[in-house]
């Protein structure tokens, strides 16, 4: 590990640019949430009723707790607890809206806000519950290491990788997330967030 920690990107230019790159994204972000949140609270609202965004604890840099912010995608609060423990293809627990806004991924618009609080840059490795932080670190060697940076609203593993629903699936994930922490850059930053608009318009969310 101090091996692999004396490897990670930490120069300040790379820090102070991914800090500007978050924010002046999320500018832009924040006005396509003033935007359309009118619209997709009223539709979350007819379809399956409040409430219209959803927050839960996940750990950022550093295992520090957090609050994340999405727009609702499953019926109840309930489900959507048991989301990050539990997600299946064509879940049935998903509404009608929801499906939309996962296909475009308008789901995650919310964490605008937590990048602009600093908690989340727009790339990073995938936050987690802290529940399902200790049962895989159990397992999977490493796994904590994916807190030496803030979690991202997108990375290099959620666009290489489909969504993980195995522990087998997680550790090819935790593949990616690790070569992203040790070899990150500018250039890798905006590959991955020109694939993840790519992905936006093919309609390539679950």
């Amino acid at each position: 590990i101090r091996s692999f920690v004396s490897h990670t990107p930490n120069g300040g230019f790379y820090r102070l640019f991914k800090r500007l790159m978050d924010l002046a994204i999320s500018l832009v972000g924040l006005v396509f949430l003033v935007g359309l949140f009118p619209i997709i609270a009223v539709i979350i609202l007819i379809d399956s009723g409040k409430p219209v965004i959803y927050s839960q604890e996940r750990l950022g840099r550093g295992g520090v707790p957090y609050r994340i912010y999405k727009f609702r995608t499953m019926k109840t609060t309930t489900d959507m607890e048991k989301e990050a423990l539990v997600t299946a293809t064509n879940d049935p627990r998903v509404t009608r809206t929801g499906k939309f806004l996962r296909k475009v991924h308008l789901d995650e618009l919310p964490q605008v806000i937590n990048v602009l609080m600093g908690d989340m840059s727009w790339v990073g490795p995938r936050s987690e519950r802290s529940e399902l932080v200790e049962i895989f670190q159990k397992v999977l060697p490493f796994y904590r290491a994916r807190m030496l940076v803030k979690p991202g609203v997108t990375g290099w593993a959620q666009i290489n990788q489909p969504y993980a629903e195995t522990v087998e699936e997680t550790a090819i994930k935790l593949e990616y997330d690790l070569y992203y922490i040790e070899h990150a850059n500018i250039l890798m930053d905006i590959t991955i967030l020109l694939r993840t608009f790519g992905a936006v318009l093919g309609f390539k969310g679950r």
